[in-house]
């Protein structure tokens, strides 16, 4: 069995560990070092997860939770639960315990695999209203150690379970593997419910082994590829790189020690493909541009003419323009005198492509990027498609767009601009979810709730969420993600919901880059105490009155933002104000600041 005739992703796991054992897998970081993990030890670690999850009675078709950071763990739990042909379930670390009730509760999990002692928390206070949850596996059991319960088992024990199952029963393990079938539902992925509770998606083989062959064209991912692992694995962008692709290519995921060391560990790394969310490009960008403005007037005037240069090739290079001899000699001089040292600082040197995805970004932002030789492409998909449906290539570039779609997918814009998706990653529908399941698969296409348009050349253009769309009294039709991106292209601002519906006039609620605006605030000395007094200050207010007047620039008068307001506070998933993604619960938003948005619009324009 070769890879492009696999049933399943444990099947793939299978051909690695035949073709390749030796070959490095992943890499995990633990105090400091970095430690090999090959494909024969990925395969043998998950032969004993499986084996010791049969023991505990885990069948076909059985449910099993995963709530941990991103780690080698994480996938040997996955894979175990998916070589038994049964179905994995993520839930966010940053979920309280509320909502990872509803998860493990709603999915029926049997088994419920934690990261530590705080996860396993979770499951005390909620394992009374949940019967179908019959263990508890631990990753890490400092502080469990002594802790009895029947409910409660480690992952080495779990794994010494395995391993003496498949010493009694050899053979059984790759008999259940080849067993396993390519329409059957390899996980659920609960969406991150910016309107409402979250909702089951359920995922097949099929599904993910479909967009890895598709992205695979697209990416040209190889064996000798690195890729860094640290946003959320249970979110479906993240296992586009550590499962799918992974599973395909081949390629060596590297894994952060912690989510707070990831800036270093990319320069450890130096990986060849990089993917992140906006927030992450937003605050390289905003470093980079305020670490220009602390230097010294010779490296700002070196730094701004090298960026003019680099902007006009790119303007040549994406409109496929000839460029002039001089330019591209100006360009090779500033990329390697300047561009390429910033890239090695950041640990973008080995880069060839990056990827933005799960929220839409700043055209600002990917012009600045690309205008200092770092690539990134915006691709588009959602949780139903199984992550993704458009993606720009290395070549094929247009600024403003997301792409072309996958090479086997079909597109359509419905009549109230609502894109329509058909291709081989749509998922099977929604846990218990019937008519949830009915209405977004009407008619045989997948409605995604995006607006958006297709250009003569077959480029998607994001409108907005079509639930998103302002509407203002005058009736004007207002997208405001477009205008929240201009707003967080500022290095002072992190966050902007913008409001307007059925109102007369724009306003936005803005949240302030803690660490930038401290910085001015500190050069500029400005007297405050905490957070919330920082927002108060007339300098600060002054400071974000002038962001919002160049955005206010960019855009139609009737777009223009007429009154703000300053959050006293950050947005956070736990105050159920952003997803993990950090992209913004509007709903939300508008019910908890709503007392402030009133008071804007009863003061008058």
């Amino acid at each position: 069995m070769d890879k492009d005739n696999v049933q399943t992703l444990p099947q793939s796991l299978k051909i690695l560990m035949q073709t390749q054992p030796d070959r490095i897998a992943m890499r995990m970081k633990d105090y400091g070092i970095w430690h090999d993990i090959t494909w024969s030890q990925y395969y043998q670690n998950v032969k004993k997860v499986a084996m010791g999850l049969h023991s505990l009675g885990v069948k076909r078709g059985d449910h099993v939770a995963i709530v941990g950071e991103n780690k080698p763990e994480w996938l040997f739990s996955a894979m175990g639960v998916m070589s038994l042909g049964g179905i994995f379930v993520g839930v966010y670390t940053t979920n309280p315990v509320a909502e990872c009730e509803y998860v493990v509760g709603h999915s029926e999990s049997v088994v419920f695999f934690c990261e530590d002692e705080e996860q396993f928390d979770k499951a005390l206070a909620f394992r009374e209203r949940t019967p179908h949850l019959k263990k508890c596996v631990v990753w890490d059991m400092e502080g469990l150690r002594h802790f009895k319960d029947p409910m409660l088992t480690s992952l080495d024990d779990l794994m010494a379970l395995g391993e003496k199952t498949d010493r009694e029963h050899p053979g059984l393990y790759e008999k259940i593997v080849e067993e396993g079938k390519t329409e059957e539902t390899a996980s659920i992925i609960y969406t991150s419910g910016t309107t409402g509770p979250p909702k089951g998606a359920m995922i097949a083989h099929r599904n993910y082994l479909w967009i890895a062959r598709q992205t695979e064209k697209i990416t040209k991912m190889e064996t000798k590829d690195e890729t860094i692992s640290f946003l959320p694995l249970n979110h479906v962008y993240e296992q586009i790189f550590d499962m799918m692709m992974h599973m395909r290519a081949g390629h060596i995921v590297n894994f952060t020690e912690n989510t707070d060391t990831v800036m270093n560990d990319l320069r450890d790394v130096s990986p060849t493909l990089f993917h992140a969310v906006p927030r992450i490009w937003e605050k390289y960008h905003s470093g980079i541009v305020l670490k220009m403005a602390d230097a010294t007037w010779l490296k700002r005037k070196v730094f701004n003419l090298c960026f003019k240069i680099g902007s006009r090739y790119n303007t040549y290079k994406l409109s496929n323009k000839p460029i002039p001899w001089y330019l591209y000699l100006g360009y090779q001089l500033a990329y390697f005198s300047v561009f390429w040292k910033l890239k090695e600082r950041l640990g973008f040197d080995r880069v060839r492509l990056g990827f933005s995805g799960a929220a839409p970004i700043s055209h600002e932002i990917l012009k600045f990027f690309q205008s200092i030789g770092i690539p990134i492409r915006e691709g588009y998909g959602l949780t139903e498609t199984t992550g993704i449906t458009h993606i720009s290539d290395a070549e094929n570039f247009k600024l403003g767009t997301v792409g072309r779609s996958l090479p086997d997918a079909k597109v359509k814009i419905a009549e109230d601009g609502e894109i329509l998706i058909q291709h081989g990653g749509i998922f099977q529908g929604y846990f218990k979810e019937s008519e949830a399941t009915a209405a977004a698969l009407e008619g045989g296409w997948f409605h995604t709730g995006d607006v958006g348009e297709v250009d003569e050349e077959g480029y998607l253009k994001i409108t907005d969420r079509k639930k998103d769309l302002i509407i203002t009294a005058g009736g004007k039709n207002i997208a405001p993600q477009y205008i929240e991106n201009l707003l967080k292209f500022s290095p002072y601002i992190t966050d902007a919901v913008v409001i307007g519906d059925r109102r007369k006039f724009v306003s936005a609620l803005i949240v302030i880059d803690e660490e930038n605006v401290v910085k001015y605030a500190q050069d500029n000395k400005v007297q405050y105490t905490t957070f919330a007094s920082l927002t108060r200050t007339e300098e600060v207010v002054k400071l974000i009155s002038d962001e919002v007047e160049k955005v206010n620039k960019q855009i139609a008068r009737v777009e223009n933002i007429r009154k703000f307001r300053l959050l006293d506070k950050k947005l956070y998933t736990e105050d159920g104000e952003v997803t993990p993604t950090m992209k913004v619960k509007r709903k939300s938003i508008a019910e908890q600041y709503k007392n402030i948005i009133e008071e804007m619009y009863q003061s008058g324009e």
